[in-house]
């Protein structure tokens, strides 16, 4: 399939009522409004095809640029590339959900996710923090260093209340990850949880979020999900 024929099943693919969500939490013109499910058929017919990839993310359409996550091929991407990508995510679920997924099934992953973590942008902290969870839900134990995720569990308790809002609810969700999916740090990030209490995320023109880590962590445990892993990162 080439870049015409995708724009136009994609926009064919769209439903008002999706793109009225996706602008409520903060997409922007141009969209179509497709669901993501509804791309996987077109996925599976293209698998990988980074060239392609690149055309679509470029468009600064959302759905085009969603739909470039899948296809890409996360391992062709440099770190420059990686960075260019996250130049144009305007908001979270892209920075979150296209580029850090993308980043988290290549190579490099930890290296730029480290650098992106200590940038003091906003988008491209809640990045780095992303893509820890992806990596962590994804990856055996045995591929993190111990004492990184535990300085980072630190890092979260000592900076998570003063953190941009959006790097906030990633901190949240890396703090819940580890608790679930990395078993050398559940203890501590349980501990952790309970120190760091409610965590408040205010939202623009919606009502402020109450995000409970230890409620959130200790639900898993009662279902028996510790050191949960999931088979796919992109769908």
């Amino acid at each position: 399939m080439d870049f015409d024929t995708v724009m136009q099943e994609l926009e064919a693919l769209g439903k008002e009522r999706t793109k009225k969500i996706y602008i409520s939490n903060g997409a922007h013109e141009p969209l179509f409004g497709v669901a993501t499910g509804a791309m996987k058929p077109m996925a599976k017919k293209i698998k990988i095809d980074q060239p392609l990839a690149e055309e679509l993310y470029a468009t600064g359409n959302y759905d085009a640029m969603y739909f470039a996550g899948i296809i890409a091929d996360p391992n062709a991407m440099t770190e420059s590339d990686y960075n260019r990508w996250m130049d144009a995510a305007y908001f979270y679920m892209l920075s979150d959900y296209v580029v850090a997924v993308t980043l988290s099934e290549s190579d490099i992953a930890q290296d730029v996710a480290d650098k992106w973590i200590a940038s003091g942008e906003e988008l491209r902290m809640s990045g780095g923090w992303s893509c820890y969870c992806w990596l962590l839900g994804n990856r055996k134990d045995y591929e993190f260093s111990e004492s990184k995720i535990s300085k980072m569990l630190d890092l979260v308790k000592e900076t998570i209340h003063d953190s941009p809002e959006r790097t906030k609810a990633s901190m949240n969700n890396f703090l819940y990850t580890v608790g679930i999916s990395y078993f050398p740090l559940h203890e501590k990030a349980m501990d952790i949880a309970r120190e760091v209490g409610i965590v408040e995320v205010k939202r623009e023109k919606k009502k402020n979020s109450l995000l409970n880590p230890l409620e959130s962590i200790q639900k898993e445990v009662d279902k028996g999900r510790i050191g949960f892993k999931r088979k796919y990162v992109r769908c």
